[in-house]
């Protein structure tokens, strides 16, 4: 019997983010040949988002586009994309595991009285079963896990699942009629967007984090002119936070953002086991840092023992010979 799973896309600033495609490679991964592959995408003026996703290989592509939906509103988004499941009547539903996602999906969840698992890193059939493997105790272990019921909520951690060529026939499309709440109990009156940069730390290729050993918010500068040439984002512990040398936004760790990205340089961070904790999983690590004995080299792939001030600006100058 073919199932259907649900993709939630997630935009930004009029593009589709990368974990849409990944997530539709999850929905690929998690399904059969026989199973359909729908995908909901809600927002505003999102006429050029269609195009993109127009010859995905899909089944169907479900749009609710209202004035209402501009902006990320928990209430608003939640009852929209519900509208979206009892059509599509999905078996199972996969989010990105962002700020948007990890708050929309347990949202969905309970309104379904479906099981969820959160930030999935790897999907794999066995034994007709669907396994989601995700990490625990702060990415020391990982545990496998399946559902028994259905429908199911998942959200894929993103750089984790590879987005695969997708390409398809073009799929049908089905506009729906937002049906507007008679009111709203949150109502989004402006967004005031702290961002780490030109590229999306979540989602960021390489990163270039800082710590501490920067001493002071000009130290970040040097960080940012690599990170610039690489094509990456800057990142950067708490306790470079909370010293006030960066913005909380950029902050990486147990209490802020988790990052995988290809490439990890950790600049002036001793590596404690809260900032571990958010980039870990990372392909490669690269550590700087004037401490020889710094926590931070005995989980790093290259560790280069030296003044940040002395080595990072020596790297951007060899990188750009590359580059260019």
């Amino acid at each position: 019997m073919s199932k259907t799973i649900l993709v939630v896309a997630e935009h930004l600033d009029g593009a589709l983010r990368q974990v849409t495609y990944e997530a539709m490679q999850a929905a690929r991964l998690s399904s059969t040949n026989n199973d359909k592959l729908h995908i909901a995408l809600i927002g505003h003026q999102v006429e050029d988002l269609i195009e993109s996703l127009s010859y995905v290989a899909c089944e169907k592509i479900y749009v609710i586009d209202h004035p209402d939906l501009e902006q990320y509103n928990p209430e608003a988004y939640s009852n929209a994309l519900k509208q979206v499941i009892d059509i599509s009547n999905p078996d199972g539903i996969i989010f990105g595991h962002t700020a948007i996602g990890r708050d929309l999906a347990p949202k969905i969840s309970a309104k379904l009285d479906a099981g969820q698992i959160s930030d999935v890193t790897s999907i794999e059939n066995l034994d007709d079963h669907v396994v989601f493997t995700r990490p625990i105790y702060a990415g020391k272990a990982f545990e496998k896990k399946v559902f028994q019921s259905s429908p199911w909520v998942v959200t894929i951690r993103p750089n984790n699942i590879p987005a695969a060529d997708l390409r398809g026939e073009k799929a049908e499309m089905e506009q729906i009629e937002y049906a507007k709440p008679a009111s709203l109990r949150t109502v989004i009156k402006d967004v005031v967007r702290k961002t780490s940069g030109k590229v999306d730390l979540s989602e960021a290729k390489i990163v270039v984090s800082g710590g501490r050993g920067v001493k002071s918010a000009e130290g970040f500068k040097p960080l940012e002119e690599l990170a610039d040439v690489l094509g990456g984002a800057v990142g950067a512990s708490r306790g470079a936070c909370d010293a006030d040398y960066c913005d909380y936004s950029l902050q990486i760790g147990q209490t802020g953002k988790v990052v995988t990205p290809e490439v990890y340089i950790a600049c002036g961070i001793s590596g404690a086991i809260q900032h571990v904790a958010g980039m870990s999983q990372s392909k490669i690590i690269v550590a700087i840092n004037k401490d020889p004995e710094a926590p931070i080299f005995q989980i790093a792939d290259y560790g280069i023992v030296g003044d940040l001030f002395e080595v990072v600006p020596l790297l951007t100058e060899e990188f750009k010979k590359v580059v260019d």
